[in-house]
């Protein structure tokens, strides 16, 4: 499958629309392993984290601690964002903007921290290690922050690669677009 930055490119070069479809970006955040997870603080500005996140069907899943600033800022406020990384040079990203909730079944988030080992390390974590995983995930208090999506941004990456590529370069104001 091609990357958000190969579709946004062709679609640039051919003259024809400036954003990826409903299904191209979903399929850009499901592509996709790492984000910037994006809250209201209590006091003071935004904060972001970098995570790792998984797909559920159309639910994007976080694991966290319960005592962790992102499980309290979700109980607070559930309006959340994640800056969505393409994790190749030069960078690509999605915004996609969720509604979030905080899920405290230890056998959910257990199994979330298997899928999120398995993908931090590139191959999916035996059984063997199901009991050590569960045993952290008792201890950390993790949870589970489920996001549903309701809304992306993008803009179209121009990118430079070579001097010839400066003279028609433009940038667009980038676009707000429903999830589905």
């Amino acid at each position: 499958m091609p990357n958000a930055l190969q579709l946004v490119g062709e679609y640039n070069r051919a003259g024809g629309a400036d954003h990826m479809n409903a299904e191209e970006r979903r399929n850009f955040v499901t592509s996709h392993r790492t984000a910037i997870f994006g809250y209201n603080r209590k006091n003071d500005g935004p904060s972001m984290s970098v995570v790792y996140y998984l797909m559920d069907g159309g639910d994007i899943l976080i694991s966290t601690m319960l005592e962790r600033s992102k499980a309290k800022a979700v109980l607070r406020n559930p309006k959340v964002s994640l800056c969505v990384l393409d994790e190749k040079w030069p960078l690509t990203y999605m915004q996609v903007y969720c509604t979030a909730s905080v899920e405290p079944d230890i056998e959910a988030a257990s199994e979330l921290l298997m899928r999120v080992a398995g993908l931090m390390a590139g191959q999916a974590m035996p059984d063997s290690v199901r009991a050590n995983i569960k045993q952290m995930a008792v201890a950390e208090k993790r949870v589970v922050l489920r996001l549903k999506p309701y809304q992306t941004f993008e803009t179209p990456p121009r990118h430079v690669y070579k001097p010839e590529d400066t003279r028609d370069l433009t940038h667009s104001l980038g676009s707000a677009l429903p999830w589905k």
